[in-house]
Protein backbone atom coordinates (compact mmCIF):
# COMPACT_ATOMS: atom_id res chain seq x y z
CA UNK A 1 0.00 0.00 0.00
CA UNK A 2 0.75 3.38 -0.44
CA UNK A 3 2.53 5.51 2.34
CA UNK A 4 4.06 9.21 2.75
CA UNK A 5 7.35 9.00 2.96
CA UNK A 6 9.91 11.10 5.23
CA UNK A 7 9.32 14.11 2.85
CA UNK A 8 5.66 14.16 2.96
CA UNK A 9 6.06 12.86 -1.13
CA UNK A 10 3.07 10.38 -1.41
CA UNK A 11 3.92 7.36 -2.44
CA UNK A 12 1.89 5.29 -4.69
CA UNK A 13 0.10 2.11 -4.90
CA UNK A 14 1.65 -0.51 -6.94
CA UNK A 15 -0.74 -1.85 -9.57
CA UNK A 16 -0.43 -3.90 -12.99
CA UNK A 17 -1.51 -0.29 -14.79
CA UNK A 18 1.39 1.02 -16.18
CA UNK A 19 1.65 4.50 -14.20
CA UNK A 20 0.63 3.96 -10.28
CA UNK A 21 -2.45 6.24 -9.22
CA UNK A 22 -1.84 8.88 -6.51
CA UNK A 23 -2.57 7.95 -3.08
CA UNK A 24 -6.08 9.14 -2.25
CA UNK A 25 -7.00 10.57 -5.94
CA UNK A 26 -10.26 9.63 -7.45
CA UNK A 27 -9.77 7.07 -10.69
CA UNK A 28 -11.73 6.21 -13.60
CA UNK A 29 -12.20 2.05 -12.65
CA UNK A 30 -14.58 1.41 -15.67
CA UNK A 31 -16.99 2.32 -18.35
CA UNK A 32 -20.51 1.34 -19.79
CA UNK A 33 -22.23 2.77 -22.50
CA UNK A 34 -25.95 1.56 -24.52
CA UNK A 35 -28.17 3.25 -26.64
CA UNK A 36 -31.57 2.98 -27.81
CA UNK A 37 -32.58 0.63 -31.02
CA UNK A 38 -33.25 3.10 -33.84
CA UNK A 39 -29.40 3.92 -35.74
CA UNK A 40 -29.61 6.55 -38.14
CA UNK A 41 -27.13 7.14 -40.83
CA UNK A 42 -26.84 10.94 -41.62
CA UNK A 43 -27.83 10.33 -45.46
CA UNK A 44 -31.10 8.85 -44.07
CA UNK A 45 -32.19 11.44 -41.48
CA UNK A 46 -33.53 14.42 -44.09
CA UNK A 47 -35.82 12.24 -45.55
CA UNK A 48 -36.30 10.35 -42.29
CA UNK A 49 -37.38 14.07 -40.80
CA UNK A 50 -39.06 15.86 -43.74
CA UNK A 51 -41.10 12.73 -43.83
CA UNK A 52 -42.58 12.22 -40.10
CA UNK A 53 -42.86 15.94 -39.89
CA UNK A 54 -44.78 16.26 -42.83
CA UNK A 55 -43.09 19.61 -44.18
CA UNK A 56 -43.23 20.40 -47.84
CA UNK A 57 -40.86 23.21 -47.48
CA UNK A 58 -38.23 23.07 -49.84
CA UNK A 59 -35.70 25.57 -48.27
CA UNK A 60 -36.36 23.98 -45.05
CA UNK A 61 -35.22 20.42 -46.52
CA UNK A 62 -32.19 22.42 -48.30
CA UNK A 63 -31.24 23.89 -45.20
CA UNK A 64 -31.41 20.61 -43.68
CA UNK A 65 -29.59 18.73 -46.11
CA UNK A 66 -26.37 21.52 -45.96
CA UNK A 67 -26.21 21.35 -41.81
CA UNK A 68 -26.14 17.31 -41.84
CA UNK A 69 -22.98 17.69 -44.00
CA UNK A 70 -21.02 20.45 -42.01
CA UNK A 71 -21.64 18.81 -38.39
CA UNK A 72 -19.37 15.68 -39.40
CA UNK A 73 -21.84 13.40 -37.97
CA UNK A 74 -22.24 10.01 -39.44
CA UNK A 75 -24.39 8.18 -37.41
CA UNK A 76 -26.35 8.58 -34.30
CA UNK A 77 -29.27 6.47 -32.19
CA UNK A 78 -32.41 7.63 -31.26
CA UNK A 79 -35.58 6.75 -29.20
CA UNK A 80 -37.73 8.22 -31.63
CA UNK A 81 -39.48 5.70 -33.88
CA UNK A 82 -42.56 5.12 -36.33
CA UNK A 83 -44.34 3.09 -33.19
CA UNK A 84 -43.92 6.23 -31.19
CA UNK A 85 -45.17 8.55 -33.97
CA UNK A 86 -47.97 6.56 -34.36
CA UNK A 87 -49.07 5.97 -30.83
CA UNK A 88 -48.21 9.94 -30.77
CA UNK A 89 -49.17 11.54 -34.13
CA UNK A 90 -49.50 15.31 -32.58
CA UNK A 91 -45.41 14.78 -31.49
CA UNK A 92 -45.37 15.81 -35.15
CA UNK A 93 -47.78 19.05 -34.88
CA UNK A 94 -47.36 21.96 -35.06
CA UNK A 95 -47.96 23.73 -31.61
CA UNK A 96 -49.05 21.06 -29.69
CA UNK A 97 -49.37 21.00 -25.98
CA UNK A 98 -47.33 17.64 -25.78
CA UNK A 99 -45.49 17.58 -22.56
CA UNK A 100 -47.37 14.74 -20.64
CA UNK A 101 -46.57 12.38 -23.55
CA UNK A 102 -43.06 13.05 -24.10
CA UNK A 103 -42.50 12.68 -20.53
CA UNK A 104 -44.31 9.75 -21.00
CA UNK A 105 -41.88 8.11 -23.63
CA UNK A 106 -38.37 10.18 -22.18
CA UNK A 107 -38.82 9.32 -18.31
CA UNK A 108 -38.38 5.11 -18.93
CA UNK A 109 -36.28 5.36 -21.90
CA UNK A 110 -33.16 7.33 -20.00
CA UNK A 111 -33.82 4.81 -17.00
CA UNK A 112 -33.64 2.33 -19.20
CA UNK A 113 -30.43 3.12 -21.30
CA UNK A 114 -29.20 3.99 -17.87
CA UNK A 115 -29.43 0.94 -16.50
CA UNK A 116 -28.04 -0.88 -20.15
CA UNK A 117 -24.88 1.20 -19.40
CA UNK A 118 -24.52 0.91 -15.76
CA UNK A 119 -24.69 -3.14 -15.83
CA UNK A 120 -21.71 -3.30 -18.14
CA UNK A 121 -20.13 -1.01 -16.51
CA UNK A 122 -20.36 -2.88 -13.18
CA UNK A 123 -19.76 -6.13 -15.64
CA UNK A 124 -16.17 -4.14 -16.66
CA UNK A 125 -15.38 -3.37 -13.52
CA UNK A 126 -15.85 -6.98 -11.79
CA UNK A 127 -17.14 -5.92 -8.29
CA UNK A 128 -20.50 -5.88 -6.68
CA UNK A 129 -23.63 -3.67 -7.11
CA UNK A 130 -23.13 -4.35 -2.96
CA UNK A 131 -19.99 -2.41 -3.20
CA UNK A 132 -21.52 0.89 -4.92
CA UNK A 133 -21.49 3.41 -2.31
CA UNK A 134 -23.08 6.21 -4.01
CA UNK A 135 -24.56 6.98 -7.47
CA UNK A 136 -24.76 10.23 -9.47
CA UNK A 137 -27.23 10.54 -11.90
CA UNK A 138 -27.14 12.87 -14.84
CA UNK A 139 -30.12 13.77 -16.94
CA UNK A 140 -31.79 16.86 -19.00
CA UNK A 141 -34.05 14.52 -20.97
CA UNK A 142 -36.71 13.34 -17.63
CA UNK A 143 -38.68 15.31 -15.19
CA UNK A 144 -40.56 13.95 -12.24
CA UNK A 145 -40.35 13.23 -8.40
CA UNK A 146 -38.48 10.71 -7.45
CA UNK A 147 -35.97 11.12 -9.82
CA UNK A 148 -34.29 8.79 -12.53
CA UNK A 149 -31.63 8.24 -9.39
CA UNK A 150 -33.84 6.26 -7.50
CA UNK A 151 -35.35 3.98 -10.25
CA UNK A 152 -32.17 3.37 -11.72
CA UNK A 153 -30.47 2.18 -8.02
CA UNK A 154 -34.19 0.10 -7.40
CA UNK A 155 -33.79 -1.72 -10.32
CA UNK A 156 -30.00 -2.61 -10.19
CA UNK A 157 -30.47 -3.60 -7.01
CA UNK A 158 -28.66 -1.49 -4.85
CA UNK A 159 -28.93 -1.58 -1.14
CA UNK A 160 -30.94 0.94 0.26
CA UNK A 161 -28.91 3.16 2.20
CA UNK A 162 -26.65 4.34 -1.23
CA UNK A 163 -26.02 7.84 -1.03
CA UNK A 164 -28.16 9.24 -4.68
CA UNK A 165 -26.97 12.82 -6.36
CA UNK A 166 -29.39 13.36 -8.70
CA UNK A 167 -27.93 16.35 -11.39
CA UNK A 168 -30.88 17.63 -13.66
CA UNK A 169 -30.69 19.95 -16.63
CA UNK A 170 -26.74 20.60 -16.82
CA UNK A 171 -26.93 20.34 -20.82
CA UNK A 172 -23.69 19.34 -22.47
CA UNK A 173 -21.44 20.04 -19.54
CA UNK A 174 -23.13 17.48 -16.97
CA UNK A 175 -21.00 14.82 -17.67
CA UNK A 176 -17.99 16.56 -16.54
CA UNK A 177 -19.49 17.89 -13.35
CA UNK A 178 -20.69 14.42 -12.62
CA UNK A 179 -17.17 13.33 -12.63
CA UNK A 180 -16.06 16.38 -10.23
CA UNK A 181 -18.88 15.63 -7.69
CA UNK A 182 -17.49 11.81 -8.15
CA UNK A 183 -14.50 12.49 -7.56
CA UNK A 184 -15.18 14.47 -4.40
CA UNK A 185 -17.61 12.13 -3.27
CA UNK A 186 -14.18 9.19 -3.69
CA UNK A 187 -11.84 11.20 -2.37
CA UNK A 188 -13.76 12.44 0.91
CA UNK A 189 -15.33 8.58 1.79
CA UNK A 190 -12.33 6.56 2.20
CA UNK A 191 -13.58 2.55 0.65
CA UNK A 192 -16.03 4.72 -1.28
CA UNK A 193 -17.23 3.20 -4.67
CA UNK A 194 -19.43 6.09 -7.37
CA UNK A 195 -21.45 4.79 -10.26
CA UNK A 196 -21.66 7.73 -12.41
CA UNK A 197 -25.00 7.73 -14.74
CA UNK A 198 -25.57 9.57 -17.63
CA UNK A 199 -28.55 9.26 -20.06
CA UNK A 200 -30.13 11.25 -22.75
CA UNK A 201 -33.16 11.15 -25.25
CA UNK A 202 -33.73 14.59 -27.81
CA UNK A 203 -37.78 13.17 -28.02
CA UNK A 204 -38.26 16.56 -25.50
CA UNK A 205 -36.84 18.40 -27.98
CA UNK A 206 -38.46 16.74 -31.04
CA UNK A 207 -40.99 19.65 -33.56
CA UNK A 208 -41.48 19.72 -36.77
CA UNK A 209 -39.50 22.56 -38.61
CA UNK A 210 -40.43 26.25 -38.36
CA UNK A 211 -38.38 29.13 -40.06
CA UNK A 212 -39.19 30.91 -36.70
CA UNK A 213 -36.80 28.19 -34.62
CA UNK A 214 -33.74 27.75 -36.66
CA UNK A 215 -31.69 26.20 -33.65
CA UNK A 216 -34.78 22.82 -34.49
CA UNK A 217 -33.11 22.00 -37.72
CA UNK A 218 -29.69 22.76 -36.16
CA UNK A 219 -30.46 20.04 -33.49
CA UNK A 220 -31.98 17.75 -35.84
CA UNK A 221 -28.94 17.59 -37.83
CA UNK A 222 -27.12 17.30 -34.74
CA UNK A 223 -28.27 16.03 -31.67
CA UNK A 224 -28.27 12.13 -30.67
CA UNK A 225 -29.64 9.82 -27.74
CA UNK A 226 -27.71 7.14 -25.75
CA UNK A 227 -26.60 6.38 -22.25
CA UNK A 228 -23.06 6.05 -20.06
CA UNK A 229 -21.30 4.94 -16.87
CA UNK A 230 -18.38 4.87 -15.00
CA UNK A 231 -17.22 3.32 -11.72
CA UNK A 232 -14.92 6.09 -9.82
CA UNK A 233 -12.92 5.16 -6.58
CA UNK A 234 -9.68 6.10 -5.04
CA UNK A 235 -7.08 3.76 -3.39
CA UNK A 236 -7.96 1.24 -6.23
CA UNK A 237 -7.52 -2.21 -5.20
CA UNK A 238 -4.32 -4.54 -6.84
CA UNK A 239 -5.32 -7.24 -8.39
CA UNK A 240 -8.53 -6.61 -8.25
CA UNK A 241 -9.43 -3.12 -10.00
CA UNK A 242 -8.05 -1.87 -13.61
CA UNK A 243 -7.86 1.73 -13.43
CA UNK A 244 -6.79 3.61 -16.25
CA UNK A 245 -7.51 7.51 -15.46
CA UNK A 246 -6.74 9.59 -12.67
CA UNK A 247 -9.03 12.73 -12.07
CA UNK A 248 -6.22 15.01 -10.51
CA UNK A 249 -7.90 18.56 -9.78
CA UNK A 250 -11.40 19.91 -11.29
CA UNK A 251 -12.66 23.99 -12.09
CA UNK A 252 -15.86 24.67 -13.25
CA UNK A 253 -16.58 28.38 -13.82
CA UNK A 254 -19.55 30.43 -15.25
CA UNK A 255 -18.42 33.75 -18.02
CA UNK A 256 -21.05 36.42 -16.30
CA UNK A 257 -23.01 38.13 -18.40
CA UNK A 258 -23.79 35.01 -20.99
CA UNK A 259 -26.72 33.01 -19.21
CA UNK A 260 -28.74 34.14 -22.41
CA UNK A 261 -26.25 32.45 -25.15
CA UNK A 262 -27.56 28.89 -24.75
CA UNK A 263 -30.92 29.17 -23.21
CA UNK A 264 -33.57 26.86 -22.73
CA UNK A 265 -37.25 26.66 -21.39
CA UNK A 266 -39.78 23.87 -20.57
CA UNK A 267 -42.78 24.84 -22.35
CA UNK A 268 -46.62 23.01 -22.94
CA UNK A 269 -44.79 21.60 -26.49
CA UNK A 270 -41.76 20.33 -25.05
CA UNK A 271 -38.08 21.79 -24.44
CA UNK A 272 -37.28 24.86 -26.91
CA UNK A 273 -33.28 25.73 -27.48
CA UNK A 274 -32.42 29.22 -28.51
CA UNK A 275 -28.46 29.19 -29.12
CA UNK A 276 -26.44 32.57 -29.50
CA UNK A 277 -24.20 32.63 -32.57
CA UNK A 278 -21.62 33.71 -31.00
CA UNK A 279 -20.90 30.69 -28.39
CA UNK A 280 -17.95 29.20 -30.25
CA UNK A 281 -16.24 32.62 -30.38
CA UNK A 282 -17.25 33.24 -26.33
CA UNK A 283 -15.54 30.34 -25.66
CA UNK A 284 -12.40 30.88 -27.74
CA UNK A 285 -11.98 33.75 -26.08
CA UNK A 286 -11.71 32.13 -22.77
CA UNK A 287 -10.43 29.07 -23.35
CA UNK A 288 -6.86 29.25 -22.90
CA UNK A 289 -6.98 31.25 -20.03
CA UNK A 290 -9.49 28.41 -18.31
CA UNK A 291 -7.50 25.79 -20.02
CA UNK A 292 -3.71 27.05 -18.28
CA UNK A 293 -5.31 27.19 -14.83
CA UNK A 294 -5.99 23.73 -14.56
CA UNK A 295 -2.50 22.88 -16.30
CA UNK A 296 -0.66 24.80 -13.75
CA UNK A 297 -1.28 21.94 -10.94
CA UNK A 298 1.11 19.68 -12.95
CA UNK A 299 3.86 22.46 -14.10
CA UNK A 300 2.71 22.44 -17.77
CA UNK A 301 2.82 24.85 -20.41
CA UNK A 302 2.47 23.75 -23.13
CA UNK A 303 -1.06 22.56 -24.97
CA UNK A 304 0.44 19.95 -27.05
CA UNK A 305 1.95 18.42 -24.11
CA UNK A 306 -1.27 17.21 -23.23
CA UNK A 307 -3.81 14.42 -24.09
CA UNK A 308 -7.38 16.32 -24.88
CA UNK A 309 -10.66 14.71 -23.79
CA UNK A 310 -13.02 17.55 -25.23
CA UNK A 311 -17.18 17.80 -25.36
CA UNK A 312 -17.75 17.85 -29.23
CA UNK A 313 -20.15 20.28 -28.77
CA UNK A 314 -20.33 20.52 -32.74
CA UNK A 315 -17.75 21.05 -34.83
CA UNK A 316 -17.48 25.00 -34.85
CA UNK A 317 -15.99 24.70 -31.34
CA UNK A 318 -13.39 21.91 -31.67
CA UNK A 319 -12.02 23.96 -34.67
CA UNK A 320 -11.64 27.22 -32.66
CA UNK A 321 -10.39 25.14 -29.60
CA UNK A 322 -8.09 23.89 -31.78
CA UNK A 323 -6.61 26.95 -33.78
CA UNK A 324 -6.82 28.67 -30.29
CA UNK A 325 -4.43 26.59 -28.58
CA UNK A 326 -2.31 25.56 -32.01
CA UNK A 327 -2.79 22.01 -30.96
CA UNK A 328 -1.48 19.31 -33.25
CA UNK A 329 -4.70 17.66 -35.08
CA UNK A 330 -4.96 14.56 -33.90
CA UNK A 331 -5.19 16.27 -30.22
CA UNK A 332 -8.88 16.48 -30.91
CA UNK A 333 -9.03 12.86 -33.01
CA UNK A 334 -11.29 11.30 -29.75
CA UNK A 335 -13.51 13.86 -29.72
CA UNK A 336 -14.57 13.93 -33.18
CA UNK A 337 -14.40 10.55 -33.33
CA UNK A 338 -17.18 10.70 -31.09
CA UNK A 339 -19.06 13.44 -32.79
CA UNK A 340 -18.74 11.00 -35.59
CA UNK A 341 -20.42 8.13 -34.41
CA UNK A 342 -22.71 9.26 -31.82
CA UNK A 343 -23.31 12.70 -32.62
CA UNK A 344 -23.81 15.56 -29.52
CA UNK A 345 -26.09 13.33 -26.93
CA UNK A 346 -25.30 15.75 -24.41
CA UNK A 347 -23.88 14.89 -21.06
CA UNK A 348 -23.15 11.26 -22.33
CA UNK A 349 -20.25 11.97 -24.97
CA UNK A 350 -17.72 12.99 -22.68
CA UNK A 351 -17.56 9.61 -21.46
CA UNK A 352 -17.65 7.98 -25.32
CA UNK A 353 -14.75 10.47 -25.97
CA UNK A 354 -12.59 8.98 -22.90
CA UNK A 355 -13.59 5.66 -24.16
CA UNK A 356 -11.93 6.28 -27.02
CA UNK A 357 -8.98 8.35 -25.42
CA UNK A 358 -8.42 5.06 -23.00
CA UNK A 359 -7.90 2.75 -26.19
CA UNK A 360 -5.57 5.32 -27.27
CA UNK A 361 -3.43 6.04 -24.56
CA UNK A 362 -3.04 1.97 -24.04
CA UNK A 363 -0.97 2.18 -26.90
CA UNK A 364 1.04 5.55 -25.61
CA UNK A 365 1.17 8.84 -24.62
CA UNK A 366 1.32 11.78 -22.68
CA UNK A 367 1.16 11.43 -19.01
CA UNK A 368 -1.75 14.26 -18.59
CA UNK A 369 -4.61 15.46 -20.32
CA UNK A 370 -7.75 17.50 -19.71
CA UNK A 371 -11.29 16.87 -19.67
CA UNK A 372 -13.55 19.60 -21.21
CA UNK A 373 -17.20 20.34 -22.10
CA UNK A 374 -18.87 23.95 -22.33
CA UNK A 375 -22.74 24.45 -21.64
CA UNK A 376 -25.58 26.96 -20.57
CA UNK A 377 -24.00 29.83 -18.26
CA UNK A 378 -22.05 29.74 -20.43
CA UNK A 379 -20.31 27.09 -17.74
CA UNK A 380 -16.85 25.81 -18.18
CA UNK A 381 -16.36 22.28 -16.74
CA UNK A 382 -12.85 20.61 -16.71
CA UNK A 383 -10.96 18.26 -14.66
CA UNK A 384 -7.36 17.75 -15.17
CA UNK A 385 -6.38 14.08 -15.83
CA UNK A 386 -3.85 11.74 -15.74
CA UNK A 387 -3.10 8.54 -17.46
CA UNK A 388 -2.43 5.58 -15.78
Amino acid sequence: MSETDANGASKHYATTSRRAPTLGKATLLAIGKAFPGQLIPQECLVEGYIRDTKCDDASIKDKLERLCKTTTVKTRYTVMSKEILDKYPELATEGSPTIRQRLEIANPAVVEMALKASMACINEWGGSVEDITHIVYVSSSEVRLPGGDLYLASQLGLRNDVGRVMLYFLGCYGGVTGLRVAKDIAENNPGSRILLATSETTILGFRPPNKARPYDLVGAALFGDGAAAVIIGANPVAGKESPFMELNYSVQQFLPGTQDVINGRLSEEGINFKLGRDLPQKIEDNIQEFCSKLMSKAGLTDFNDLFWAVHPGGPAILNRLESKLKLNEEKLRCSRRALMDYGNASSNTIVYVLEYMRDELKRGGEEWGLALAFGPGITFEGILLRSL
